[in-house]
């Protein structure tokens, strides 16, 4: 009834279980291999975002400081539109007086 005799069947059992084990090999070393590459991907790509962090914190202190110039400049300029600024400055930097005005100078102002 049966096509295989005894002998065959259990040669056939053994070439199967070499298979599995075989098949079994394969898939560890695939998954290992796997585990590795995604392993060093992640540990690359987070030594990179590290940089990338670093830079973007130096970049967002200069962007500050780029922020607070700006505001000082902002001001400096609504100052000097107005006139009694201008008068301040030039009698500051050019000793120019209004007609009638005598200057009062101190021995700090002489400095």
């Amino acid at each position: 009834m049966n096509r295989f005799t005894a002998e065959e069947k259990s040669n056939h059992s053994k070439n199967s279980a070499a298979g599995a084990k075989r098949r079994r090999f394969m898939w560890i070393v695939f998954v290992a291999v796997f585990f590795g590459w995604a392993s060093y991907t992640y540990f690359a790509q987070s030594a990179v975002i590290a940089d990338k962090g670093e830079e973007l914190a130096k970049k967002q202190e200069t962007s500050e400081d780029v922020m607070a110039s700006l505001t000082q400049l902002k001001y400096e300029l609504s100052r000097l539109n107005d006139d009694e600024y201008i008068g301040q400055l030039a009698r500051k930097w050019y000793n120019i007086y209004p007609q009638g005005e005598t200057p009062i100078r101190t021995e700090q102002s002489e400095q």
